[in-house]
């Protein structure tokens, strides 16, 4: 998930440097929702594994 994340960022980061901020706009909010989706999965396996 992370990873997706990451490779969402550098495509909005590429696509803004080239010009086109509608795909970098899209794209920087698809690495946000996937990073925040990440970090509840990773605090939700962290608490399940501290019991």
């Amino acid at each position: 998930m992370l990873h997706y994340a990451l490779v969402f960022l550098i495509v909005a980061l590429i696509a803004a440097v080239l010009g086109f901020g509608g795909i970098a706009g899209a794209a920087a909010g698809i690495a946000k929702i996937l990073f925040v989706v990440f970090l509840i999965l990773a605090i939700i396996s962290f608490l399940r594994r501290a019991k």
